[in-house]
């Protein structure tokens, strides 16, 4: 069975997907993931122990059918043989290993979107088997099949609302992490406070200092005649002894 394209998602709802797979985180300080609520889990328990249970039911009415009698050529019959092949296969194989990824994961938006679009491609498929049984099938292979559709369709449109919420808060996450980073940035960017100098009006004023008047040199009176300088080579006579 092929996967068909989900047409019926929004645009930005593939945007938050591929976001999750390809948003990094701020090198520091490193991020901690915080635990999965109870809530969540508790909720996703639920909806795949539903889904389990669907699955059972629908693989024990898909064994009980009788093909070969529908009223209807070969071509028909050889093409709803190959889709109860199809299904059962999935449900026996794909649709457990998704499960269990999720389990893991109870709070991935990709794991919940790939399990969505499993079931999706599974609707398609048993929708289209359902019809053929209600045309040239008996009525009890019918209601029956008409009933796990039913089931089917509830369990897609329950993992539909799951998925929206945890788009939601993923959408949250992302934004606070981008004001947190433009925050970051814009304190690394502003430039450094200007000093602040306190007055104090209390304080009395500092009185100017004075300054000194240059010393100016004395020049000698007209007609004085210069002081010779002293002879650095000439002997100077002894002082007198006599009293």
């Amino acid at each position: 069975m092929k996967l068909i394209p989900v047409s019926t998602l929004p645009y930005c709802l593939l945007v938050l997907l591929a976001a999750e797979a390809s948003a990094q985180v701020p090198p520091s300080p490193p991020a901690t993931p915080s635990p999965v609520p109870y809530s969540s889990v508790s909720e996703l328990n639920l909806l795949l122990s539903d889904l389990d249970q669907t699955s059972r039911n629908t693989q024990q009415d898909l064994t009980r059918l009788r093909i070969e009698k529908w009223k209807t050529d070969a071509n028909t019959k050889r093409g709803s043989l190959a889709d109860v092949e199809s299904i059962q296969r999935n449900l026996r194989n794909a649709l457990p290993e998704i499960a269990s990824q999720l389990q893991n994961s109870p709070d991935s938006l990709v794991a919940t979107f790939k399990l969505y679009r499993n079931l999706d491609a599974l609707y398609d498929v048993f929708g289209s088997l359902v019809e053929s049984a209600g045309a040239f099938g008996s009525r009890d292979e019918f209601q029956s099949l008409q009933n796990d559709l039913g089931a089917l369709e509830r369990s897609r449109r329950s993992f539909a609302d799951r998925m929206e919420g945890l788009a939601s808060a993923k959408e949250g996450e992302i934004t606070g992490l981008r004001t947190q980073l433009q925050a970051k940035r814009a304190a690394e960017s502003a430039p450094a406070p200007a000093k602040k100098v306190v007055v104090d009006d209390n304080e009395p004023p500092k009185k100017p200092v004075k300054k000194k008047p240059p010393v100016k040199a004395t020049k000698p009176s007209p007609g004085t005649p210069p002081k010779p300088a002293p002879d650095a080579g000439a002997t100077q006579p002894p002082p007198s002894t006599q009293p």
